[in-house]
């Protein structure tokens, strides 16, 4: 599938979003297993966000199949999203999509396997979950393309020591090794620094960084409140740093209108400059439909939801053309998916894993997030050094 396409099915939603549905489409039901509460809320919001307008632009192309979004909070909860699942495929969903975290993935994309459904999401970045033997599993993103891109950017700062704190949740203490890997392999020296999901104390840690370590630069590895509560203690005692790099969920507009003393001029894994500025027209589209349903601008994690979905929404589509619906046909035509998307390039490995992959890196400047690596992708110029105090 090209681009063409793709924006074809993007402006159908934006003429018409209240548009009926053919009286002769079928409608099938897809599970959406998400966080809107708890610890996790910010991220699994803007995936829903983003995979509402992908069933309202799918919605409103001409076709025989239409698709029903059914929603459940997991609120955060590993056993709570089981449950959800399990009550997803009790109402009869074809499919779930979903989990904004790889520790809410893990167990949901299991539930979900063990009752024959396809599992497609943004959040399961583990590369543990390549050797499940699931039979119907994918994701557009990996730990890897994160990895890439963080360490990219060190790079190009010319960092000679790095100090890691990160989460000992699952994909974040992932993430930590292969940074620590990667560049030690550049010759950079590293020190690791993990914490646990209850901490909210980051002041011994960042003391011990700022007396022992000495680094030039923090790398993050966590999630939202991590990254408020390590910000907190760093402009508390002032680690002589370069930079503070983080990794998912803290480029976005939504932690600077929450906290801009705190974030201000801190990097974080980011697809989209904001204001959003997209200057390809499959991009202007998805915004202009996003728009339509929600009252502020889309974020990377809106967009991998609107990817996820619509690959999703595509490969049930197909499989209904072809008779193949209850025979495994949605994973077998997501395997065969080959396609160009707002997020990139995505073709998924036998495993479901998307190996074209690759982030950007965006820089909270004044209330205006600039994307600076890589340069093929800048919107705008680092501000290095540079630190929110």
């Amino acid at each position: 599938m090209n681009l063409t396409k793709w924006l074809t099915i993007s402006l159908s939603c934006i003429a018409a979003l209240t548009a009926q549905s053919p009286a002769h489409a079928a409608q099938y039901q897809v599970g959406e297993v998400i966080s809107l509460t708890g610890v996790n809320a910010r991220g699994g919001t803007g995936m829903h966000e983003g995979i509402k307008v992908a069933e309202a632009v799918f919605n409103q192309r001409p076709g025989s199949v239409k698709i029903k979004i059914q929603t459940i909070d997991d609120e955060s909860s590993p056993a709570k999203a089981v449950a959800a699942v399990e009550r997803l495929a009790a109402n009869n969903v074809i499919a779930i999509t979903g989990g904004a975290t790889s520790d809410i993935v893990g167990p949901a994309a299991t539930a979900a396997d063990k009752l024959g459904l396809p599992f497609m999401t943004s959040g399961g970045t583990s590369s543990e979950f390549l050797t499940q033997g699931f039979h119907s599993f994918f994701r557009i993103n990996n730990t890897t393309g994160y990895v890439k891109a963080m360490a990219g950017l060190l790079d190009t700062m010319q960092i000679n020591k790095l100090a890691i704190i990160y989460s000992t949740k699952k994909s974040t203490s992932e993430m930590a090794r292969m940074m620590q890997q990667q560049m030690a392999e550049k010759g950079v020296t590293v020190t690791m620094h993990p914490f646990e999901a209850t901490t909210v104390d980051f002041k011994p840690i960042i003391n011990k960084i700022k007396l022992q370590d000495r680094p030039d630069a923090i790398n993050m590895i966590g999630y939202e409140n991590d990254y408020v509560g390590i910000l907190r203690a760093t402009r508390v005692l002032r680690p002589p740093v370069k930079a503070m790099v983080g990794a998912w969920q803290i480029a976005t507009a939504k932690m600077y209108q929450d906290f801009p003393d705190l974030v201000d001029k801190t990097y974080g894994t980011e697809m989209l400059p904001v204001p959003v500025t997209f200057n390809r027209p499959e991009g202007q589209a998805f915004e202009a439909a996003f728009r339509k349903l929600y009252p502020h601008e889309p974020d990377y994690l809106s967009q991998y939801g609107f990817v996820q979905g619509m690959l999703l929404f595509e490969a049930i589509a197909r499989a209904e053309a072809a008779g193949t619906l209850e025979k495994g046909g949605i994973a077998q035509e997501l395997r065969s998916t080959a396609v160009d998307t707002i997020i990139g390039q995505v073709r998924f490995s036998a495993q479901g894993d998307n190996e074209e992959f690759m982030q950007n890196i965006g820089q909270h400047q004044k209330g205006k997030i600039a994307i600076v690596w890589p340069a093929s992708a800048a919107t705008g110029t680092m501000e290095f050094p540079g630190t929110p105090w």
